[in-house]
């Protein structure tokens, strides 16, 4: 499976979507909470976010999935997985 990364974090409202490439189905989105708690981790590399290697957004895709799953695991949570 391939997947895209579709990100808005210049917005008041920030968020970022991880999509199937195929499909354009949307597989997991992180809002702003989500998203603070990833810079505040030190976990949000937006150069990452801007690279066109492969190695690198793989791994990219690999760590937002990772985060989105343990968050989901957690009480309370208010991160989306489909």
């Amino acid at each position: 499976m391939t997947y895209l990364i579709d990100a808005w974090l210049d917005r008041p409202h920030p968020y970022l979507r991880i999509l199937h490439r195929e499909t354009g189905e949307v597989c997991a989105i992180l809002e702003e909470e989500a998203l603070d708690e990833l810079r505040d981790q030190g976990d949000l590399d937006l150069a990452g976010l801007t690279s066109s290697e492969p190695l690198i957004l793989k791994e990219l895709v690999r760590s937002l999935f990772l985060f989105c799953y343990a968050r989901a695991l957690r009480p309370h949570n208010e991160i989306q997985l489909h």
